[in-house]
């Protein structure tokens, strides 16, 4: 049973993409610190960029994540936006943490939900400590 959509076409869906986009890279926030000058804390509201992320742009449609993918992403004529839509999320995580929008530390944890990884490839290194004592053996003449 298909759900009722509340955005009828993919451009206008491309267009709540943007603005979703627009909203998350002028978010704003107070930020407090102390002026060891002045000897008082101060205040300030600040631009501060969030990563746009599907979960945040359903939110910002006021729909589920599940709905999202049902009523938009199995139908074919929002296929390209979807698809355009999970690729920028990817792109947006990554200029930001290359631009220190975002904590660095945080890039591995974040960086994950897009496939990407902070542990070496297990799998390579094991095949690679097998084959150094062949190639020791190779370039020495001494069996290890």
């Amino acid at each position: 049973m298909a759900r009722p959509r509340k955005i009828q076409s993919a451009k206008k869906l491309a267009e709540k993409w943007a603005e979703y986009k627009e909203y998350c890279n002028n978010r704003r926030a107070i930020v407090h610190d102390f002026s060891s000058k002045n000897s008082e804390f101060v205040s300030a509201e600040l631009r501060k960029p969030v990563t746009c992320t599907i979960e945040g742009f359903c939110v910002y449609l006021e729909i589920s994540r599940s709905t999202f993918y049902e009523v938009y992403g199995e139908d074919e004529r929002f296929s390209d936006i979807v698809t355009r839509i999970r690729e920028e999320c990817e792109i947006d995580a990554r200029e930001k943490f290359e631009q220190g929008v975002v904590p660095s530390q945080l890039a591995g944890l974040w960086m994950s939900k897009y496939g990407y990884s902070t542990k070496k490839d297990m799998a390579a290194e094991l095949s690679a400590g097998k084959e150094l004592p062949k190639l020791y053996e190779a370039l020495t003449g001494d069996d290890k």
